[in-house]
C-alpha cells in the first residue's frame, strides 16, 4: 500500500518512501557494519522507485493509483513482490555467511532484515514523516509479512548450512508458491488473519500459558481491569442514578 503522508515536504516524503522500499538493504548493512547508503549506488533502482513514488502521490486525478486499484493488477503486483521477498532472503543469508561463516543467528537475522526491512524499520520511517506510533513496532506485534519472512530466513539458513535435506531451488520454489498463494488468498478474502494464527495460539498456550481464545468484546460482557464485567458496571450506574433521583424528589 501507499505510505501514509503526514508532512508537506516532498523531500521528507521521498526519503520516507525510499526507506520503505530499501529498508532491508539499509538495516542489513547496519548489522554487518557496511555503509547504509550503499543502496543509493544503484541508480536504476532509485530512479524506478522514485518514479513510482511520484506517480502514486502526484499523478493528476490519481490515475496511476486507480489503475493499480484494479484487482487482477493488484494480485499480479502482490505476487511479484512475494517473489522478490524470496530472493532478498536468500541474498541476505548468503551475504551474512560470507562475513560470518556458519553463524546461524547472524544468517537468520540478516536474511530476516533483508526480506522484511521495510516493516522492521517502520518506526524510523515514521519519524522521518513527523509522526510517532510506538504501538506499531513490529518487534512488539509482528505483522504477517514479518513473520513469514522470519520463517523463510530460518528455513534458508538451515538449507544453506546443509541441515535441511532439500535443494535450494526446490526450497525457493515451494516457499515462493506458499507466499504467493497465501497473499492472493488473503487479498481475495479480504482477511487480515495470519495463516499461522492457529499454530501461534497452540504454541503460545503450550509453552507460555497464553489463552487460546481472544478476550470477549464489550457486547459480550468483557471483563474490566478490576475484575467486574461491563454489564455489571452499567447496571450499578443505573441503580445509582435512580437512587439520586429519589433523593432529589424527597428534598423537593
Amino acid at each position: 500500500g501507499a505510505v501514509e503522508v503526514s508532512v508537506r515536504s516532498p523531500v521528507a516524503c521521498w526519503f520516507s518512501a525510499m526507506l520503505h522500499c530499501f529498508g532491508g538493504s539499509v538495516l542489513s548493512s547496519l548489522m554487518l557494519a557496511e555503509p547504509p547508503v550503499a543502496f543509493l549506488a544503484n541508480g536504476t533502482n532509485i530512479l524506478l522507485a522514485s518514479s513510482v513514488w511520484y506517480l502514486v502521490f502526484y499523478c493528476p486525478q490519481d490515475m496511476f493509483f486507480q489503475c493499480f486499484a484494479f484487482l487482477p493488477l493488484r494480485l499480479l503486483v502482490a505476487g511479484m513482490k512475494e517473489v522478490t521477498r524470496t530472493w532478498k532472503i536468500t541474498a541476505g543469508v548468503a551475504h551474512a555467511n560470507s562475513h560470518f561463516k556458519d553463524a546461524w543467528l547472524v544468517m537468520v537475522a540478516v536474511g530476516w532484515a533483508r526480506g522484511a526491512g521495510g516493516g522492521l524499520i517502520s518506526n524510523f520511517e515514521q519519524l522521518v514523516r513527523g509522526i510517532w506510533k510506538p504501538e506499531t513496532n513490529e518487534l512488539l506485534k509482528m505483522s504477517y509479512p514479518v513473520k513469514v519472512t522470519l520463517i523463510g530466513a530460518v528455513l534458508f539458513t538451515l538449507q544453506h548450512s546443509q541441515c535441511l535435506p532439500i535443494a535450494r531451488y526446490n526450497l525457493m520454489f515451494l516457499y515462493t508458491v506458499f507466499l504467493v498463494v497465501s497473499k492472493v488468498t488473503m487479498m481475495l478474502t479480504r482477511s487480515a488473519t495470519s495463516p499461522f494464527a492457529p499454530f501461534e495460539a497452540a504454541l503460545g498456550s503450550m509453552f507460555f500459558g497464553l489463552p487460546k481464545t481472544p478476550s470477549k468484546v464489550k457486547g459480550e460482557g468483557a471483563t474490566s481491569s478490576n475484575g467486574s464485567s461491563v454489564n455489571d458496571q452499567s447496571s450499578s450506574e443505573q441503580r445509582c442514578d435512580s437512587a439520586k433521583k429519589r433523593e432529589a424528589k424527597k428534598t423537593e
